[in-house]
Parts: structure tokens; C-alpha cells; sequence
């Protein structure tokens, strides 16, 4: 009787279409919230990401034009490329479940015109406010997890973030994207005339072309063999078009990249990995869900694999960024490298003794050695139009360091004999350094005179503490004291080297830097890039000095601590306690940017692989239902709900973390032409990085099999 009132009361409380629009969503609710958190995600991390990508506390360190800033873009893009197409995926598997209200609405006689205007009100306000609220919660996200960096990681003046609000301007138009989109859609199923080709919309399945197993083993050729052939083939083109610059379009061959992905995505869903000759049943239930649905699943697995690509590349930037400095760091054979121009008055050998028994500690092994600053030839490439370039030969091209054979030995204990007319090039052991040296010049010229010294090159010393951007050189004793002859102070250098006889004091290295400092006029403040003898040749050409008039260039007194003052200073001393204790805080906003950039990819590929297992769920709760009414055991469903779900985690995860990982090695053996021992310590910090990130996503995976379960009242407890 009270069911019989109960559904007497329900129809009555139907009696106008909008009341039955209402119903029909109420019952679509998960379906729709769904649809708001996929909106919400992509602009929240479209909007924190931008935010970081335009904040002046990153572009300040990051240079302009650098390779830092280009991988930051890089990655923005393929995160860009993940969100657009999730946002797709989201919107037409919404509308697929919406389809069936909108065939029962056209099945009780409504037409599309009196549809239209409550379904346009609801796509709207969906997709327009779970959009706008992304967009709010962005920049509070970014903050928030800024400063947790800030708090259990490194803090410094420098860390503090500020915001340009022109970065919404990208969240704007990837907001009117999403309505767009969802609008558009809108009105493609309105157009549909089959009711029940509407109704039905959502158990339709969208197999993807079979293709036989010879596709994964192709996909993963392609994968590779595109990575090396984009990497190549900018220096194939300059070898082949000599005096031209290579032309953006050559990244197209890097194309195959993403067929081969494709390829391998396409094999996963059709045939999977693993061989079926001896048990050609096993997992059919899985795989034909996933073969069934393949459209969807071969573009979540791709938007995964680019995403999980992108955190990868951003994760693996962090050693290789920190671990050849810290050991380069450790292998000094002197606590303290300090160089100084010699019209400038610095802290004497006395005045640095006392200030260490200031903090009871004293000097040992104090070596101070005078060094040239002499202008070297060379051969210059010169811009010309239309991407061109031809090279020109300069006697007087840019400045080079100079040591005396005798003044070599003694800084670094080893036994050298240079011939006259003759010079080495300083390298590091590896000789990996090499863009640092002058190894083809034939004339060394004294700044001050004009004198000329006609030289060969004999060879390259290795000595990786005396190694600095403008390359230091070691001449014959003689030829040492000839072209120096007439030099003004304004061309020459100092350089005084000392260890400490106890351990060392961080308080006495920062104290020491900081009076150091604190000597110098204004007109030193000078990045190491800054090169005077190009400036002096520039203007006489009649020409500006980039130099003189690119922000890069700016070093201050008053920031001490900033990275560019420690990055490129171009008297910044050496000194082992300080840089190994402050290397976070020098490069925390590198490394803070990039740890950024990873978690927010990352977390992207997380929710979009988790919003596809809830999704299968979903879609295929018929199928475990009917598979229950069979007598299914609890155990055997559960089975087949980490088999759906393994892959969806695990081979976007293998595929975008192995890709990487080869790209990041090939970047640097096409660096040198070698892997460093360096470089081989941050390949192997590389793979304790992608266990990590493997284990996040195995715990991901391990807690959506529990909630698909959970959804589909599977009770069985699942096994790990």
C-alpha cells in the first residue's frame, strides 16, 4: 500500500517537463559530478601551472632563452596537450550518459526545441562553474604548496612567490575552450534523429581497428628510433646546410614519437603483453571490455603516457642538475678558490688568517699566483638574414686566462713543460668542458700595448678547479713574461688558494664571502659571461654590446645571496663548505619549479588514470552484475577488476617513465659524446626516481581497485 502511494506521489510530482529534466539528472548526480571534477582539475593545474610558468620569481632565475625555460615550456605544453584531451574525454563520456535522458525526453514527445534551453542552462552552468572554481582554486593551490616548500625544504628572500595575474589570461581561454566544447557537443546529440540510437548512446561500444601483433614491436621502434632521429637531426641539418641555423620545423621529426605511442597504446588494449598460446581464455572478461572500448582507452592511455613523461623529465632535471656540482664540489683539492683583479683591493692573507682565528681555525697550503687577462683570435659566427650565418675570422675576437707554466705546477702540484710559442688549454679530468677552452687560437694579445704572441696548440691539462666560462690557458714561462710586459692592472688577475688545518666552519666561509664581497666597487659587479674584449671590438665596430643592454647581465652587490649573483658572478670564490651547504637555497627556485612541475603532472596522470578505472566501473556494472547472476565468485570479479585497472596504470607509467629516462641519457652522451661519472650517478639517481614514482602510482592503483570494487558491491577483500 505505502509503495503503491509512494509512486502515486511521484508521478504527481511530474507534471511538467521541467520537473521530469530535473528527475532525470538527479539520477544521472555521479555521473555529472564526475563531469565537475574533471573540469576542476584541468583548470586547477592549467591555472597553477601558468602561474608558476609567469611568475617573475621564476622567470627572474630561469634565463631567457636558456635550456631551463625551454624545458619548463616543453612540459607546459605536453601538460596542456593532457589536460585539453582529458577535458574532451570528460565531456563526451558525460554526454554518452546524458544521451539517454535526452532519448527518454524525445520518446515522451518533447522536441529539441523545448529541450534545448535546460540542457544549454546545464551544460553552462556545469562546465562554467566547476571551470571557474579550478580557476580560483589555482592560484591558492600553487601558493599552498609553494610554501610547503618553503617550509620543509629551502626558504630564501628569493623563494618568496609573486604572482603576474596575466597568466589567467591562459586559464581564461582554456575556460571558454571547455564551454565551447561542451556546448558544441550539446548540440551535436540534440541534431541526432534516432530515439533509440540516443537512448542507447551509452552501452554503444567503440572497438578501435584491430591491427596484428606486429604493432607494439613497430610502436616501440618508432618511440626510440623517433627520440634519436628529432635529437640528430638538428646537427645532420647543419652538416648538410653549412651556414645555416636549423629551422623549427626539424622537431617535426620527432612525429614518430607519437605514432609509436599510439602503436604500443593500440597493442596494450588488443592483444596486451603477455603471451595467451598456453591459456588463450584467461582475462577475456577484462580484455574484451577494454578491446570493446578501445577509443577510450588507447586516448586515456596516451594523455597518461605524455603526462607521465612530463613529470619525469621534470623529476630527473633535479640530479642532473645537482649531482655533478656537488661532486665536482667534493673533488676540490682546496677549501677556498678565490680570484681577483688586481686594481682591486681585497682582503689580504693576514687579514683572512685572523678572521679564521677569529672562529679558531687556521690556514694551511696558501698559494696566491698572478694570472693575464690577454684578448684572443678566433673565428666568429656572424647572423645574417633569412636564418643564415657565415663566420668571420678576428684577430681580436674575446678574452682568455692566463697562467705561467710555473704558476700551474705550483697551484696544482703537477709537472708540466710548455714549449715556447706554444700553450695548453685547462679541461676538466673528463674533458667534458671543453665549450670553456680556446683550443684554436694562433694569436694572444696584450690589451694594453697591442703586442701580439703567435702560439699553437699543444693539448689540453686537466685541472677541473681552475675551470671557468672564459677558459684559463697555461703559456711558456718566457712567453708568460713577454706578452705580459706593459699590461695595466686592469688586465691582470690574482688568483690565492688555501685549505683549512681543522674542519672547516660554515660560519667563517660566510663571513669571509661576505667581507670578500664587500671590497669590491660597484663597476665588478660583472657576470662571468660578460666579456670585455668582445664589448671594446663591438664598439669600435659601431656596434651595441648585447651585454650592455640585456637584462640578463645584471649582477647587484646588494643581493649576495641570489642565484645570479652566485651562479654568475665572475669573481665568485670557490669554497667548498658554502656552496655544499647553500646549494639548495642557491638553486632553490630551479629546483623548486621543476619538483613543482612534477608533482602537478603527476597528479594530472594520477586523477586521469583513476577517472578511467571509476569510468569502466561505470559503464560496465552491468556486465559484473550479469556475471554475478552466473554465479561468479567474488574472488574471480575482483581478479578481473585489477586486470581492467593494471594497465591502465602500469604501461603509461612504463612507457612515458622508460621514454624519458632514454632521452635524458641520450641528452647527455649527445652533450660530449660520453657518460660521465657524474652522469652515470644521476642516471642511476634517475632509476631510484622512477621506483618512487612507481610506487605512488602502485598505491594509486591498489586504492581505485578497492573503490571500483566498493562501486560495484564486489564484497571480497582484494588481494595485493
Amino acid at each position: 500500500m505505502n509503495t503503491k502511494h509512494n509512486s502515486q506521489t511521484a508521478a504527481q510530482s511530474i507534471t511538467t517537463l521541467p520537473d521530469l529534466f530535473r528527475k532525470l539528472q538527479k539520477a544521472d548526480r555521479k555521473q555529472a559530478a564526475l563531469y565537475l571534477f574533471c573540469n576542476f582539475v584541468s583548470l586547477l593545474l592549467i591555472t597553477a601551472y601558468s602561474a608558476m610558468m609567469c611568475s617573475p620569481t621564476v622567470l627572474l632565475v630561469l634565463p631567457e632563452g636558456g635550456d631551463s625555460r625551454k624545458q619548463m615550456i616543453a612540459i607546459f605544453v605536453l601538460a596542456l596537450f593532457g589536460c585539453v584531451v582529458f577535458t574532451i574525454y570528460a565531456s563526451h563520456l558525460f554526454f554518452r550518459k546524458k544521451a539517454k535522458q535526452l532519448g527518454t525526453l524525445m520518446a515522451l514527445g518533447a522536441s529539441r526545441r523545448r529541450i534545448a534551453p535546460g540542457l544549454f542552462r546545464e551544460v553552462v552552468i556545469l562546465s562554467g562553474t566547476s571551470s571557474l572554481l579550478g580557476i580560483a582554486a589555482g592560484l591558492p593551490f600553487t601558493c599552498l604548496l609553494w610554501n610547503m616548500f618553503r617550509l620543509f625544504l629551502v626558504d630564501s628572500a628569493e623563494m618568496k612567490l609573486v604572482f603576474d595575474f596575466k597568466c589567467l589570461y591562459l586559464s581564461l581561454v582554456f575556460f571558454l575552450l571547455v564551454v565551447a566544447f561542451s556546448c558544441l557537443t550539446a548540440y551535436h546529440y540534440l541534431k541526432r534523429t534516432d530515439i533509440m540510437d540516443v537512448v542507447h548512446e551509452e552501452h554503444k561500444n567503440e572497438p578501435v581497428k584491430e591491427l596484428g601483433r606486429w604493432c607494439g614491436p613497430m610502436g616501440l621502434l618508432l618511440l626510440f628510433g623517433g627520440a634519436v632521429l628529432g635529437y640528430c637531426a638538428p646537427y645532420v641539418y647543419m652538416d648538410l646546410f653549412d651556414f645555416y641555423y636549423p629551422p623549427a620545423w626539424l622537431n617535426l621529426f620527432y612525429a614518430p614519437v607519437f605514432v609509436g605511442l599510439y602503436l604500443i597504446m593500440l597493442h596494450t588494449v588488443i592483444h596486451g603483453w603477455r603471451s595467451r598460446k598456453k591459456h588463450p581464455y584467461k582475462n577475456i572478461i577484462s580484455r574484451s571490455m577494454m578491446k570493446f572500448q578501445g577509443k577510450q582507452t588507447v586516448n586515456n592511455l596516451l594523455v597518461s603516457t605524455v603526462l607521465i613523461a612530463g613529470a619525469s623529465f621534470a623529476a630527473f632535471y633535479l640530479p642532473s642538475l645537482s649531482i655533478g656540482q656537488l661532486m665536482s664540489i667534493e673533488n676540490r683539492p682546496y677549501d677556498y678558490i678565490c680570484r681577483y683583479p688586481d686594481s682591486q683591493k681585497v682582503l689580504s692573507q693576514k687579514e683572512i688568517s685572523d678572521l679564521a682565528a677569529d672562529y679558531g681555525l687556521s690556514l694551511t697550503d696558501f698559494k696566491e699566483l698572478p694570472c693575464l687577462v690577454l684578448g684572443t683570435d678566433g673565428t666568429a659566427d656572424v647572423e645574417d638574414e633569412g636564418n643564415r650565418y657565415h663566420t668571420e675570422y678576428r684577430e681580436l675576437l674575446q678574452e682568455g686566462r692566463f697562467l705561467s707554466e710555473s704558476s700551474y705546477c705550483a697551484l696544482t702540484g703537477q709537472s708540466l713543460s710548455v714549449a715556447p710559442g706554444t700553450y695548453y688549454a685547462v679541461s676538466n679530468t673528463e674533458e667534458t668542458g671543453l665549450y670553456y677552452t680556446n683550443s684554436d687560437c694562433k694569436l694572444f694579445t696584450n690589451l694594453t700595448t697591442g703586442e701580439t704572441l703567435s702560439v699553437a696548440f699543444r693539448g689540453y691539462v686537466h685541472a677541473d678547479f681552475l675551470v671557468t666560462q672564459k677558459g684559463i690557458n697555461v703559456l711558456n714561462d718566457s712567453d708568460y713574461e713577454k706578452i705580459a710586459r706593459g699590461l695595466s692592472e686592469d688586465w691582470r688577475e690574482h688568483i690565492f688558494v688555501f685549505n683549512i688545518a681543522e674542519n672547516d666552519s660554515y660560519a667563517f666561509a660566510s663571513a669571509l664571502f661576505y667581507r670578500l664581497v664587500d671590497c669590491y666597487e660597484p663597476e665588478y659587479a660583472i657576470p662571468s659571461y660578460y666579456d670585455r674584449v668582445e664589448k671594446l671590438c663591438a664598439n669600435e665596430r659601431g656596434e651595441a654590446y648585447w651585454g650592455d643592454t640585456d637584462a640578463i647581465t645584471k649582477i647587484s652587490f646588494d643581493s649576495p645571496d641570489s642565484t645570479d649573483f652566485r651562479s654568475y658572478w665572475t669573481y665568485m670564490p670557490q669554497i667548498r663548505v658554502l656552496d655544499k651547504n647553500d646549494f639548495v637555497r642557491t638553486y632553490a627556485v630551479f629546483l623548486m619549479m621543476f619538483l613543482f612541475i612534477s608533482i602537478i603532472c603527476i597528479l594530472a596522470a594520477v586523477i586521469i588514470s583513476y577517472t578511467r578505472c571509476m569510468t569502466i566501473a561505470l559503464n560496465n556494472r552491468y556486465v559484473f552484475d550479469d556475471l554475478k547472476r552466473l554465479g561468479a565468485s567474488p574472488e574471480f570479479l575482483v581478479k578481473e577488476v585489477k586486470s581492467q585497472s593494471k594497465n591502465v596504470f602500469a604501461v603509461p607509467a612504463g612507457v612515458g617513465m622508460g621514454a624519458m629516462f632514454l632521452l635524458y641519457g641520450l641528452i647527455m652522451l649527445g652533450n660530449d659524446g660520453k657518460l660521465t661519472g657524474s652522469e652515470m650517478v644521476s642516471l642511476a639517481v634517475c632509476l631510484l626516481l622512477i621506483g618512487a614514482l612507481g610506487a605512488i602510482f602502485s598505491l594509486v592503483y591498489r586504492y581505485t581497485v578497492k573503490r571500483m570494487c566498493r562501486e560495484l558491491e564486489i564484497t571480497a577483500p582484494a588481494k595485493s
